[in-house]
């Protein structure tokens, strides 16, 4: 049997995107508010590692948002 909503599966995927998207987010402001004064090697690779973590979550969000019929333009200023 087919989904008669099926735009509500893309709305409740892009929720959950977005709520992943969030938690990767927090986790890279949790990091930065211990970090110390003067970083080592190892909080320079977790850093990276939450960077990219975090970037994937966007893009997931991203997609499923294009997916739910939420396509935007560029949100760059036309205004140079």
């Amino acid at each position: 049997m087919t989904d008669p909503n099926p735009a509500a599966d893309d709305r409740e995927i892009l929720r959950q995107a977005a709520a992943t998207h969030i938690a990767a987010a927090r986790e890279v402001e949790t990091f930065l508010r211990s970090l110390p004064e003067v970083p080592g090697a190892a909080d320079i690779t977790e850093y990276a590692n939450l960077l990219t973590r975090e970037e994937r979550a966007r893009i997931d969000r991203d997609a499923a948002a294009d997916a739910a019929g939420l396509t935007i333009g560029s949100m760059e200023s036309e205004h140079g």
